[in-house]
């Protein structure tokens, strides 16, 4: 029983951490691009453009080390290229046209409508659970209604107690797996830089 609270625990994490991460890449590389692309005819911008093509390299390996604490899916990392030398001009060229920076940009980006999701589902999975287990001791302090039922007695306090308990149950197993199919488009990710 600790061990799949720990699990449930662990999952909710994983979910609350997936719409963080989501949100700060999406704006973190549109606003870093567009501003960095747009000061590139002075000297400040070249060297914005390097550093936040190489930020991916970061983000993804964070991703990778984050998937595999949380879900324990083993995602094999992928060959980082040698940092070239050379003019400010000739490195940003190296960056913008590796392939991979931007292919790992556009899957981090889309990991903000997946974030999205994943809020959703951790608050119905696991926060709506914990409200309706709790509705009968709000029930003498609150007006509750539910589907639009009011809950005034103490016995539909307990049915929505115990729906609260079937969907704890299965709010645990949908986590889980939704929480495996964010890992799994980790994994996609990678694999698809390999390729």
């Amino acid at each position: 029983m600790k061990k799949e609270m720990v699990q449930s625990l662990q999952t909710f994490y994983f979910l609350l951490l997936t719409f963080a991460t989501g949100v700060f890449y999406f704006c973190f590389y549109l606003v870093s691009l567009v501003f960095s692309l747009s000061m590139a005819f002075t000297l400040i911008g070249l060297p914005m453009i390097t550093y936040v093509m190489r930020s991916t390299r970061t983000f993804a390996r964070y991703e990778r080390i984050q998937t595999k604490i949380y879900t324990d899916l083993s995602i094999e990392p992928y060959g980082e290229p040698a940092i070239k030398e050379g003019s400010l001009w000739q490195q940003a060229k190296e960056e913008l046209t590796d392939r991979r920076n931007w292919t790992i940009i556009g899957w981090l980006m889309l990991k903000f409508p997946l974030g999205l999701l994943a809020l959703l589902l951790a608050v119905l999975c696991y926060i709506a659970p914990v409200i309706f287990i709790l509705v009968p001791l709000a029930v003498p302090y609150l007006d509750i209604y539910f589907a639009g039922i009011r809950v005034d007695t103490f016995v539909k306090s307990l049915f929505v107690m115990a729906g609260g308990v079937l969907l704890a149950y299965a709010g645990a197993k949908l986590g889980r797996s939704s929480a495996l199919l964010v890992g799994r488009y980790i994994r996609q990710m990678f694999e698809r830089l390999h390729t």
